[in-house]
């Protein structure tokens, strides 16, 4: 196809109008033509065409104002469906999404710790769950994204940094998902997707470079450069917590065990010992924050240690990535609200050269699962919204993982 073609532009006005109503909602033909520059005659061939080919559909008509009411078109949300997972070793939350974004079902199974758990297994159990609470087939589902701790190396294809979730470790695991979801699927670090998120639609949206710190009951990072997720060359770009930090011990064999170096100063266990270092006592890491809140005196020191230990971390950051943003994020810093993120951002200001700006995450609600979606949304879009050319992507093909929102 040569640039400029009839067909080439029919195409690209095609998208810039989609996008447009999956922007703002419904509009009318005149409205539309507004936005995109187009002609009277243009936009109506365009509307008709998008009609015939079930992408957009009449809803409604204009309210109030002189004149006669206007047609109203939008996005049909049910030309496409496509499903997210959220892995942890204790649970796997599904939900499906349609096309506008919109969820329409959302399921949970829990993965108690068995012998062998056949990880494949779960993941099919878990779209068809979500599936059927959307009152669809699990056929009809289009795309795939699946967020697990850890990440899979491109290179070796296998998990790493993750040995804490059991069943996932098979050297054949997405040659077997392949084989089984049908669907073209991407997998991603979980805190990759809760970057993923603010990217698209939290306090991250517009800012090219920035870190999100997640803390809960392990340690980990996102970095995102110039608009991208950066992955590094085994997927291992933001395991901070191997991080070798001042005043914690090394360990010489990280294959053996992650419990050193940043993890060892502020992961889940040691948050929960430091509150009981200072009288505060509570069953989670997140709780123990939030106790710590309402406590005067060893609360305050508790969440004043806290905020160094995590400070260092994030010194060390900055001093490599230099973002323009800082986000936390997690069941610990979430917690900690905005009294232990000033107390973050003092130490911050006074370890770190640079002088980054430090946010909550404005994604707080099920932060991984909604990162999924996106980038589910995105490639179901990209296929979807292309009315150039017909879609090359065939099912059962993984797709590589996922590095833009």
């Amino acid at each position: 196809m040569k640039a400029g073609t009839p067909r080439l532009l029919r195409g690209i006005n095609d998208r810039a109008a989609l996008d447009l109503l999956l922007e703002h909602g419904p509009l009318s033909r005149s409205r539309l033509g507004d936005l995109t520059g187009l002609s009277k005659p243009t936009m109506s061939q365009l509307l008709a065409r998008l009609e015939d080919a079930g992408l957009v559909i009449a809803s409604g008509n204009t309210r109030g104002g002189p004149g006669p009411r206007a047609q109203l078109y939008a996005v049909n949300p049910d030309a496409a469906h496509v499903a997210a997972l959220d892995v942890t070793p204790a649970r796997i939350l599904a939900a499906v999404a349609d096309l506008t974004g919109r969820t329409v079902g959302e399921y949970e199974l829990r993965t108690p710790r068995r012998p062998q758990p056949d990880a494949v297994a779960h993941v099919v159990e878990a779209m068809t769950g979500a599936a059927t609470a959307a009152g669809l087939p699990v056929t009809a589902l289009r795309h795939l994204a699946i967020g697990t701790p850890g990440a899979f190396d491109p290179t070796t294809r296998r998990l790493r940094y993750a040995r804490h979730l059991p069943g996932w470790h098979d050297p054949h695991l997405l040659e077997r998902l392949t084989d089984e979801v049908g669907i073209p699927f991407a997998v991603e670090n979980d805190v990759n997707l809760a970057a993923v998120a603010e990217l698209a639609a939290g306090v991250a949206r517009g800012v090219d470079d920035f870190v999100l710190l997640w803390a809960d009951e392990g340690l980990g990072a996102a970095i995102v450069i110039d608009g991208r997720l950066r992955g590094g060359a085994t997927g291992g770009a933001g395991e901070v917590g191997f991080l070798p930090l001042p005043g914690t011990p090394l360990v010489r064999d990280v294959r053996r065990g992650n419990a050193c170096a940043f993890q060892e100063l502020a992961g889940g266990p040691q948050v929960l010992a430091l509150a009981r270092s200072h009288g505060v006592r509570a069953s989670t890491p997140p709780a123990a924050v939030a106790a710590a809140l309402g406590k005067p005196g060893p609360g305050d020191r508790m969440l004043a240690e806290l905020a160094h230990r995590l400070a260092l971390g994030i010194s060390a950051m900055v001093a490599v990535v230099d973002p323009a943003l800082v986000i936390l994020s997690g069941g610990v810093l979430i917690a900690g609200g905005q009294r232990l993120l000033d107390l973050v951002a003092d130490e911050v200001g006074s370890l770190s050269a640079a002088r980054p700006r430090l946010a909550l995450a404005s994604i707080q609600h099920k932060p991984v699962l909604a990162g999924a979606l996106h980038t589910a949304l995105t490639s179901a879009r990209d296929e979807m919204f292309d009315t150039v050319r017909q879609p090359t992507t065939q099912p059962g093909i993984p797709q590589p993982v996922t590095r833009r929102s």
